[in-house]
Order: C-alpha cells, then sequence, then structure tokens
C-alpha cells in the first residue's frame, strides 16, 4: 500500500468505498492546450487522501475524459492494487473498446446518448436485456465486474440479475432533488426498496449522480448496503473551496458519519 494514503482509507468491507469521478478536472483541462489541470497527478492526490477508486465515463466525442487519459490512467492504477478503477458508458459507443483494451476492475454500463449533457436515465429492462446480455457476458468473461445504470425501481432489479450483471448503480439524482424536502423520506424509501431488491436478485448496490456532502450521509444511512458511491461534479466543485485532498477526506468523514452508531436516546 502506498506510505501516503490516508489511514484506514481501503477497509473496505467496513463501510461504502469512494470512487472519484474525474471528469469535470479533465473538462476544466480541456478549456486550455496546457495539460492544466493533470488529471492523473490529481487522481493520485486523491487516492493518496484516501479515495477508494478512480471513475472516468468516456465519451465518443471526448467533451472532458480523452481516450489517452482512460489509459494514463489504468497505468496509475496499475500503482494503487488496492484501489479499483471504474469505466463507465454506454457499451454501443466507444466503452466496450477500453474494456477489451484495460480491463478495469469495473464498467458501469450507462444508456445515455452521444448528445446528452449527462446521464439521466437507467436502462429499462427487461426491455433491454437482449441487448446488453451478450455484452455483459464479454465483458465479465475478461474477469471485469459489470455494474448497470438504474433507475429506483424495485420490480426491475430481477431483470438487471437476468443480464449477467454483478451490481447496479442507482442513479440518485431524484434523491439529491428531494433532499431537504417534504418528499425526501419516501423517495429515500423507494431507494431502500430497489436496493433490497437488488441484493436479493443477487445483485451488489452502486449509486452515483448528485450525491454531495451535504446528503450522502443520509442516504446511506437510508439505503442498506451500498458498496460504492461514484461522486464527481458536486466533488470537484467542492475542490475548488477546500482543495482536493480536504475534499476527499471530508466525503470520507460523511461516509464514515453514516456509519456510526446512533446515539443514545
Amino acid at each position: 500500500m502506498n506510505p501516503l494514503v490516508a489511514p484506514e482509507a481501503f477497509h473496505r468491507h467496513h463501510r461504502t468505498a469512494l470512487s472519484v469521478n474525474v471528469n469535470k478536472i479533465a473538462l476544466l483541462r480541456n478549456t486550455r492546450h496546457l495539460g492544466i489541470p493533470d488529471v492523473v497527478a490529481l487522481s493520485r492526490i486523491a487516492l493518496e487522501a484516501g479515495a477508494q477508486g478512480i471513475t472516468v465515463h468516456p465519451r465518443p466525442d471526448a467533451r472532458h475524459i480523452r481516450p489517452q487519459d482512460v489509459r494514463d490512467l489504468a497505468a496509475l492504477m496499475r500503482q494503487w492494487p488496492q484501489a479499483e478503477y471504474n469505466i463507465e458508458g454506454n457499451p454501443s459507443h466507444n466503452l466496450m473498446a477500453f474494456v477489451r483494451e484495460l480491463r478495469p476492475h469495473q464498467c458501469t454500463l450507462v444508456p445515455d446518448s452521444e448528445e446528452q449533457f449527462t446521464s439521466d436515465h437507467g436502462w429499462n429492462l427487461p426491455a433491454d436485456t437482449d441487448r446488453l446480455a451478450p455484452l455483459v457476458a464479454e465483458a465479465r468473461s475478461l474477469g471485469v465486474r459489470v455494474s448497470l445504470f438504474m433507475d429506483p425501481l424495485p420490480q426491475a432489479m430481477r431483470h438487471a440479475a437476468a443480464t449477467g450483471a454483478d451490481r447496479i448503480e442507482l442513479y440518485t439524482e431524484a434523491y439529491a432533488r428531494a433532499h431537504g424536502t417534504p418528499e425526501q423520506a419516501a423517495v429515500l424509501q423507494l431507494y431502500a426498496e430497489s436496493a433490497r431488491a437488488a441484493q436479493v436478485a443477487g445483485l451488489g448496490v452502486n449509486a452515483g449522480h448528485d450525491l454531495n456532502r451535504a446528503n450522502l450521509a443520509d442516504f446511506l444511512r437510508g439505503v442498506p448496503g451500498v458498496l460504492e458511491v461514484s461522486i464527481g461534479h458536486a466533488l470537484v466543485a467542492d475542490a475548488i473551496e477546500l482543495g482536493l485532498a480536504e475534499t476527499v477526506r471530508d466525503y470520507q468523514r460523511c461516509i464514515q458519519r453514516a456509519f456510526a452508531p446512533a446515539a443514545p436516546a
């Protein structure tokens, strides 16, 4: 293990792992031609500060993460065997080429279109099952864990399992919108039911999209057994104020609070 890493950063079996999505770092870099900020160097800082993984979502238009970034980060992650590399994207676009070449720890299949501003919905199952099953099988044959990006629909989780996937990633924008409103409890309950349905079907549960320092602990307290959260936009925005290393540590503190024993009444 890297001697600079934050203490207890990789005790994943105790709590949810944090994977830092570095797309927005690349987006800022791409506004100039100087290579600043350095995506790989900042990913290393995130790992040293306690992140248990790095996530990228390379889109065909290379609007943020570029193909060379994906390869350079794969080389970085080989120096961090205790951390995981997650490449996400639409398997009908450019994702599978990276999976075949780099064999990351995990690939997250997302049904986004090429012109889509950001990921905004999960797979339509069982309608997409026949399309997904051979791609899932191929990735798994390469030793790559497969996660499907899913809306919080408990009834869809058995269909997700039928594709052969290992995990689902709950798309959490609806929760983020509801957080702090009268709808929060009902929306959080739907996510909890979806997670339980996935687990009953034999799937692990990840989560991501618009999770932040204000809503993360409440989500993890309310939704059982979340193995990994992938956070990018809010985390990079917080890093402008706090610095990247301190931001990663603060997100880890949010996770720790979610798993802390409740205070006596």
